[in-house]
Parts: structure tokens; C-alpha cells; sequence
């Protein structure tokens, strides 16, 4: 099987493809002009040979889509005209209520059921969510990732991932650098603690790597729960402790590099991904490309050579 190739919305916001200054410069002209920016954006995907995108957070969100077509199915007719799909939404920490307050559940189901209302109407089945970020190493007083947190993130995921599945709708949780779910024995907890039924998997294989895993023994451990999987290189584990704050995700960074220039193993990835409930999907993730459609290009070649049938 031929497998979709799809990106994240993010590899759209980098300020040189819009010709802007600032990423403030796009968020606040995407505001303005969201027309054009799905317009650019699906000139782009078309042009690269993507079909498939996973929303997030501002410009490229789901109220982005709705200002500017006015409603789901419409949004769906567009992306169709052009042989394009929305593969997911990715549920962004700073976009939605803190799950690490308790008494935020019903903003927190009632947020994701938003959301999956949507997908559902757009065509689509899954809404990729994370766990809370980690605190600085040497924080005062220390914040541990013990079964105790990971239980009340369990009971969480639980009760999102069933609200969810009664529009169609998958949860899976994706495996963020610095993140709760960053080590794979952070992974291998949540998902012995979650109900295969309503939790599902979204292994990144950058930022595996970047916490010292092994993105291929992941992928082979949690084969039956992997619904879709960011593909990304790293250029080795992260080395030193992030301050983890706003600027986290920039400091990451520089260990991110693109698809076959890193450590990744692609070819058992590849493998593994192949016997996953997504692997009829490849996701190319490129934070922020200044050029997005040579980057696609490049990304997806490197990804064809695992996974497209040689011809005859």
C-alpha cells in the first residue's frame, strides 16, 4: 500500500515564506487575511505533493479555517477541490485548558469535544493531544513523573478519549521533548495505564531520539496503538537541561534537523510504522521551513524510499 503524505501546518509559519518579519508579522496577518493564508497554504501542499495537514495552533488553527470558510464542510469542499485532506488537529498546550489542574476537566472535555466536532465534519478521525510539560531540572519544589501523576493523566485521557470517540474521533497522544511523555518509560507507563479502546499512540521520532530513546523500539512495542506518527530527524540527544519556559521549543531547535541528515533509523522505522493502525499515513513535520515546498519535497523523498513499492 501507497501511503498519504501529509505535514504539520507548522512548517507553514516560518516568517520568509510570507515575506514578513516577525512570527508575531504571520499570526497577526493570518489574523487579518485568512483567506489568503489557506489560499498560499494550499498552493503550497499541492505544489510539494502533500495531501494530507494537521491543524494546530494560530495561524493554522481550526478558527482560522472557520473565519475564513465559514464552516467545516465548506473547509472540507476547498481542501477537496485541490485532492487535499486534514489528517488531524493537534491540541497545543498553550491552546487549551492546563490538564494539570483537576478541576479543569469539564473545559478540558468540553475544548476536545469542540474540536472533534469539527474533525469529524471535516473528514477526519483523530485529535493529537500531549501531557504537561516537565519543570526545570532543580526546580524548587521538585515536580516528579511518578505513577501517582501518571494515573491522574490516565483518568484524564480516559474520559477525553471516550467523549471524543462518540463523534468518531481518536485521541492519541503525541511524545513532546521535555514533556511528561518524553522518555520511553514515560511512554510505556501512560500506555499500560490508559484503555487501548480510548487511547492512542502519536510517536514523534525526533523527539524520542532526543531524549535518548529509541524511536524504532517504541514504535515496535506499541505497534497496536500507533495511530498516526510524526516523522522528524534529530541530530543527537539533547545534551544539557532546558529551562523550560516559552522559549523551550526554540531551544530544542538546534538538535532538530531534516528527514535522512540525522540519527534516526529511517528504514526500521519504516518497518514498524508499516504494521501500525496509521500506516497509511506518513506525516513529514518541519517546524517553521522558509521554504516549505522544497523542504516537503526533500522530506517526502526520503520517505519514499521506505515506504513506496518499487515498481516491477
Amino acid at each position: 500500500m501507497t501511503p498519504r503524505f501529509a505535514t504539520d501546518i507548522i512548517t507553514f509559519y516560518h516568517p520568509e515564506f510570507w515575506g514578513l518579519e516577525s512570527a508575531d508579522a504571520v499570526r497577526d496577518w493570518a489574523l487579518a487575511h485568512p483567506e489568503r493564508f489557506w489560499a498560499r497554504v494550499m498552493d503550497a501542499l499541492v505544489d510539494a505533493g502533500v495531501t494530507g495537514v494537521e491543524l494546530t495552533f494560530a495561524p493554522g488553527d481550526i478558527d482560522s479555517a472557520l473565519r475564513a470558510f465559514g464552516s467545516a464542510p465548506a473547509f472540507r469542499r476547498e481542501l477537496a477541490a485541490r485532492g487535499l485532506c486534514v489528517v488531524s488537529a493537534f491540541i497545543a498546550g498553550s491552546d487549551a485548558p492546563d490538564w494539570r489542574h483537576g478541576e479543569n476537566l469539564p473545559a478540558i472535555v468540553a475544548d476536545a469535544e469542540r474540536r472533534a466536532a469539527f474533525l469529524a465534519d471535516v473528514g477526519a478521525e483523530l485529535l493529537v493531544a500531549g501531557l504537561p510539560m516537565r519543570t526545570t531540572y532543580g526546580t524548587r519544589p521538585p515536580f516528579f513523573v511518578d505513577a501517582a501523576y501518571m494515573t491522574r493523566m490516565a483518568d484524564i485521557a480516559h474520559v477525553v478519549g471516550e467523549a471524543v470517540a462518540r463523534h468518531g474521533v481518536r485521541l492519541a497522544f503525541h511524545t513532546e521533548s521535555n514533556s511528561t511523555l518524553w522518555y520511553e518509560r514515560d511512554i510505556d507507563l501512560f500506555m499500560t495505564l490508559t484503555d487501548p479502546r480510548y487511547v492512542w499512540l502519536c510517536p514523534d521520532s525526533c523527539h524520542i531520539a532526543l531524549g535518548g530513546g529509541d524511536p524504532v523500539a517504541v514504535a515496535r512495542r506499541h505497534t497496536p496503538r500507533i495511530a498516526l506518527a510524526h516523522w522528524k530527524d534529530a541530530v543527537r540527544p539533547i545534551d544539557v537541561e532546558l529551562t523550560i519556559d516559552e522559549t523551550v521549543f526554540a531551544q530544542q531547535q538546534p538538535y532538530m534537523t531534516e528527514l535522512g541528515t540525522g540519527i534516526v533509523d529511517w528504514r526500521g522505522w519504516a518497518d514498524a510504522m508499516s504494521r501500525t493502525p496509521g500506516a497509511g499515513t506518513v506525516l513529514i513535520e518541519l517546524d517553521e521551513a522558509a521554504d516549505p515546498v522544497a523542504a516537503l519535497r526533500a522530506g517526502t523523498a526520503v520517505a519514499k524510499e521506505w515506504t513506496v513499492p518499487s515498481s516491477p
